[in-house]
């Protein structure tokens, strides 16, 4: 292709011939995004919109046949790409309806996939896979310090699936980075006699003989890392929130009475977050409570989870904890983080502040007491963990809570409760169902206060040492 450019010169005309750039020809995409701590992880080349997840649960066998469907589109000229992939075996994939070649690899965790002819930069594309699930099968992630054996949870009825940080890909092959979030589908087959569960609003439910299939589906993109799928004996609570919005919760059967005051004070927890941070995200709410001692509380997109006995029980001052929870689905999920090893301190430090001003709103605690105590540990977290913003580990990126709610509390002693409301607002909006990075808070709050908290900011995600307390002199850092 050639362009001509014109110019007059008096009666002379200059004709220029400039030869477009050269097309790059079809490539494979990147099999990682460079992230510090998860160097595997990740995937270039495609950006997924849709996974259509489906597993058939037999009781007795912790294998399942299942398949996914990705819808995506490419965002170069693909010769192959590569998805996150630790199942336990591929069966079949296919690309736009063709059979496709693929490979796994067991170091990096990976599916590697050869269409049998490239894909245009911009194509829109689907690949559909078919594969076996093993609820047995929790290989060592190759991130350091990562969780082992809590990702399949099984119970005696079923299951319940722990997927943060980099283990959704245990569950279905896909682009399992937080960067590229996407609708979910959900298809899960089971007995008459127990349900299923997922992320979403529940779309279909078809009985076949002594089998029934249940259909979850979110409207919204949500990040890998909060999907969640489980089988069991709940029951379903309903109700609704602030502004009619859908409130529905799965609790385990056995465990609904002693959780009841935890579940129905859901609502006025909502509308509390809402008060603060804005309209709820997503089409429905509500926690799903699991029997058995389960792993940790969740932030699952539209379903956090906890277990059923100690997150949905006990004193009502625990309800900061579902709370902090509450408040990812704002930070962490509506809005993910662009790096896990740079920028979790985004969904981790949000939920925490929250949860302490939530504390001192209810007069359960002043808020100031819970941060005076974490303030006074932090050197001690930073030693052993890394500063918030460069954490060392797999768990150390999980833990970077403390410090980060101590730096947006510093924030918004400094601006003021309105100031710092505005500019959570701001950026949530902004950035509401796409990742963010630090340097995007950083670059918000600088606009909206007109001024430069560049150098606070860097002091507190990036110091050794904790930084002083705005407002607070009186407050003294413990030794590391």
């Amino acid at each position: 292709m050639r362009r001509s450019i014109m110019a007059a010169a008096g009666s002379v005309a200059l004709s220029i011939a400039v030869a477009a750039p050269a097309t790059a020809g079809p490539a494979p995409g990147a099999d990682n995004l460079g992230d510090r701590v998860f160097a595997t992880l990740g995937n270039g080349g495609y950006d997924v919109e849709h996974y259509d997840v489906s597993f058939d649960y037999r009781p007795g066998t912790p294998l399942m046949d299942s398949a996914v469907r990705i819808d995506a589109t490419a965002t170069q000229a693909l010769s192959a790409f590569s998805l996150d992939s630790t199942v336990r075996k591929i069966n079949s994939v296919e690309v736009d309806g063709r059979p496709a070649q693929f490979r796994t690899q067991d170091s990096n965790e990976k599916l590697y996939v050869t269409p049998d002819r490239p894909l245009a930069k911009g194509k829109h594309f689907d690949v559909e896979i078919s594969y076996v699930s093993d609820r047995g099968y929790d290989p060592k992630s190759p991130a350091p310090a990562d969780p082992e054996g809590v990702h399949w949870f099984e119970k005696p009825d079923g299951f319940v699936t722990f997927a943060q940080p980099d283990r959704a890909h245990e569950f279905f092959p896909g682009n399992d980075h937080p960067s590229d979030k996407a609708r979910i589908t959900t298809h899960i087959t089971v007995p008459n006699d127990v349900q299923a569960v997922s992320n979403g609003t529940l779309r279909n439910k078809k009985t076949v003989g002594d089998r029934t299939t249940y259909t979850y589906g979110t409207r919204d993109p949500i990040p890998t890392d909060t999907a969640v799928f489980a089988v069991g004996h709940f029951t379903e609570i309903d109700s609704l929130g602030p502004n009619g919005l859908p409130l529905r919760s799965y609790v385990a059967s056995s465990q609904v009475d002693a959780s009841k005051a935890f579940v129905d004070d859901i609502p006025s927890q909502v509308a509390w977050v809402e008060k603060q941070l804005g309209p709820y995200p997503f089409e429905t709410y509500g926690v799903l409570g699991v029997e058995g001692g389960y792993f940790a509380a969740m932030e699952n997109a539209t379903l956090a989870t906890f277990d059923a006995k100690s997150g949905l029980q006990g004193p009502i001052e625990l309800t900061a904890t579902m709370v902090h929870e509450l408040v990812h689905q704002w930070f962490g999920d509506a809005v993910s983080v662009n790096r896990w090893s740079e920028d979790m301190w985004l969904s981790e430090g949000h939920a925490s502040l929250y949860s302490f001003l939530y504390q001192g709103d209810k007069g359960f605690r002043p808020a100031e007491v819970g941060l005076k105590q974490w303030y006074e540990q932090d050197n001690s977290f930073r030693a052993s963990d890394g500063p918030p913003g460069r954490p060392k580990d797999t768990i150390s990126v999980l833990g970077t809570t403390n410090s980060a709610a101590l730096m947006l509390y510093g924030l918004r002693t400094m601006v003021g409760a309105d100031t710092f409301q505005r500019i959570e607002r701001t950026f949530f909006e902004k950035f509401r169902n796409r990742a963010a990075s630090t340097q995007d808070y950083i670059d918000v709050t600088n606009r909206v206060t007109g001024k430069d908290f560049t150098g606070y900011f860097k002091d507190w995600l990036y110091g050794d040492h904790t930084p002083p307390m705005p407002g607070h002199p009186d407050w003294v850092p413990g030794k590391a």
